[in-house]
């Protein structure tokens, strides 16, 4: 019974020593969750009225929001009576080493710094970087994440995609549909031309400026090889490709004119 006097005193003395600490602590942890997420509000809507950049809004939001949780954990542990002098050395040499174990973090973060400040890409370009391609979806602190042709989500870390090449194929705002269709020697150059040119310009996603172009690009071995250009939105690439093909082969079987392709030879016995 004496022992369990002396737990129970020592029970009391705690929560009277410590209670209202750790009732602050609650109370300021959710009092700042509260305020970090009205503010968080406030910011979005303030940076939407500015006209900034999407990818910069986000990454901006995401920036303040960390900073301002960490600086919200410190004060709750403050409150508990922990000496922020020695938890500010404490975060300092940690911060060190976590820093030496995460250079590659620290690089991406750089990297993300810079692609909010320079803007090779934005939110909705098509770009093609560190050996994939894909749609931007979004870009954040460490990372840029965009969604491939397969509806693939691809994660590429920041620091590369800052320090390596990017191919932006939305930031003209036009792009060029590489083709080539080949015909047979015997066949009129003049007449193919005409054909394959209706053929763009009858296509109303192909754009009237810059031009479609059809040009002889290649004596091959058995057929002559027109290089078959238009141009077209970004996001139309994919339906312009197809629609070149298909259209072409229909209209050359229409006129007449041969797409030369192996044939078997049969010898009689």
């Amino acid at each position: 019974m004496e022992d369990a006097q002396i737990w129970i005193e020592k029970g009391i003395d705690f929560i009277i020593e410590f209670g209202p600490k750790i009732i602050g602590a609650i109370l300021i942890y959710l009092i700042g969750s509260w305020i970090i997420k009205k503010l968080m509000g406030v910011l979005r809507k303030a940076m939407a009225k500015g006209s900034y950049d999407e990818s910069l809004q986000r990454f901006l939001v995401n920036l303040v929001s960390w900073g301002l949780k960490i600086f919200l954990i410190i004060t709750v542990i403050s409150t508990l009576g922990v000496e922020t002098t020695s938890l500010a050395a404490v975060i300092a040499a940690a911060g060190l080493a976590v820093g030496l174990a995460l250079q590659g973090s620290l690089s991406n973060f750089a990297g993300g710094v810079l692609i909010m400040i320079f803007k090779p890409y934005r939110i909705g370009d098509l770009v093609e970087a560190q050996g994939v391609l894909g749609v931007v979806k979004t870009i954040e602190i460490f990372t840029t994440k965009m969604v491939s042709p397969e509806n693939k989500l691809i994660i590429v870390p920041n620091g590369a995609m800052a320090n390596g090449n990017i191919v932006n194929y939305t930031a003209e705002g036009k792009i060029r549909v590489d083709t080539v269709i080949g015909v047979g020697y015997d066949e009129n150059i003049k007449k193919t031309k005409e054909v394959l040119m209706e053929v763009l310009t009858a296509n109303p996603l192909v754009l009237k400026d810059p031009a479609p172009s059809v040009n002889v690009m290649e004596l091959a071995d058995s057929s002559v090889n027109f290089a078959v250009r238009p141009f077209c939105k970004p996001e139309d690439y994919w339906d312009v490709y197809f629609a070149t093909y298909e259209g072409c082969k229909l209209a050359l079987d229409k006129a007449g004119i041969e797409i030369p392709y192996p044939h078997e030879v049969q010898i009689n016995k």
